[in-house]
């Protein structure tokens, strides 16, 4: 069984046979944080899906603490490896089988740039990803827009797809249930809303409306901050 603990905006904690791991962990900086960077003793991994503020958060405390290795876009990686954190630099499209399990990075339509000090530079491109665990698939999508490439994900039978719902920065609820529609996951899951007051949005209105789309073969499930949902 397959644990995922949402921790409020984008970040999780996901537990499985050989992972316990991090997807974007904004936590000391975040007012609706479910957990502090030091709950974490021991971890596996991080997932990074870009470089702004409100989603690598305190991944170099974390990593360097617990030693786990951050799957990051490849720009990325390389930031962090300078940092003395341990990488593993993939690309939008790659696949690749760890002890784990498995992982690939998928399209997410949004910008990146890495602040370091003074001095912005460029964090390659903002990503997803699709992680494999137990044999059940995971898609975080990160910070994106709707985009046609969402209608590929269907064919790798997503699990549970966790999905933007705030605007403003990423896909509403309009488009995130268009994307539902897109990817036809078992279960979906909302995120990056209500941190900020430009992303203020109610889940329920989301889990509504796909209901009213006949989605009826996905359960939208509104995980409270530090909620944890099993699949």
């Amino acid at each position: 069984m397959v644990k995922l603990r949402y921790l409020g905006h984008s970040a999780f904690y996901i537990e499985g046979a050989g992972l316990k791991a991090l997807i974007d962990p904004f936590l000391s900086g975040n007012p609706n944080s479910a957990a502090k960077p030091s709950d974490f003793k021991e971890l596996d991994a991080i997932f990074l899906t870009h470089a702004h503020g409100d989603h690598v958060g305190d991944t170099l405390e974390i990593a360097k603490r617990t030693g786990a290795r951050v799957f990051s876009c490849n720009e990325t990686a390389a930031w962090l490896a300078q940092k003395g954190v341990k990488t593993e630099g993939m690309h939008i499209g790659g696949r690749a089988k760890f002890p784990f399990g498995r992982v690939k990075l998928a399209p997410a339509w949004h910008g990146d740039q890495i602040i370091d000090g003074d001095t912005p530079r460029y964090g390659g491109v903002a990503c997803g990803f699709v992680i494999e665990v137990e044999g059940k698939k995971l898609y975080h999508a990160g910070d994106t827009g709707l985009a046609m490439d969402m209608k590929l994900l269907e064919a790798e039978k997503i699990d549970v797809a966790c999905l933007p719902i705030g605007g403003y920065y990423t896909m509403d609820a309009e488009d995130a249930v268009r994307a539902v529609e897109f990817i036809k996951p078992i279960r979906a899951v909302p995120m990056h809303y209500n941190t900020f007051p430009n992303i203020r949005t109610d889940p329920q209105d989301f889990a509504a409306a796909v209901k009213e789309a006949g989605l009826l073969g996905t359960e939208v499930v509104v995980l409270g901050y530090g909620e944890t949902l099993e699949f």
